[in-house]
């Protein structure tokens, strides 16, 4: 057990990702921190995943176009479907990633 939000770290160039749970083959739990005017471009991944947002709010694009999420808000997004995001403000999200 620990504080999800705890020693958040944002950097300019890329997220700062913190593996919180890796099981074998059934699903990952990651948490996302991105500074703000990050942008991750949209591209496709082999994964389906589940992003929650934390704190703060970001620009998050797939297949069906572009929305704005804040705190609470979230998005399921298939494998090999693009996404892509993009922070308005400093950005930090819960990932739940299929095991692929």
């Amino acid at each position: 057990m620990a504080d999800f939000l705890k020693n958040l770290e944002f950097l300019l160039e890329k997220p700062a990702l913190k593996r919180i749970v890796k099981s074998k083959k059934k699903f990952n739990i990651v948490r996302i921190c991105l500074e703000k005017g990050l942008e991750i471009e949209p591209h496709p991944e082999p994964y389906a995943v589940f992003f929650l947002v934390l704190d703060g709010s970001g620009i998050f694009t797939n297949k069906a176009g572009e929305f704005k999420l804040k705190k609470n808000d979230f998005i399921f997004i298939e494998a090999d479907e693009i996404r892509g995001i993009k922070c308005l403000e400093n950005l930090v999200v819960l990932g739940v990633q299929d095991g692929h």
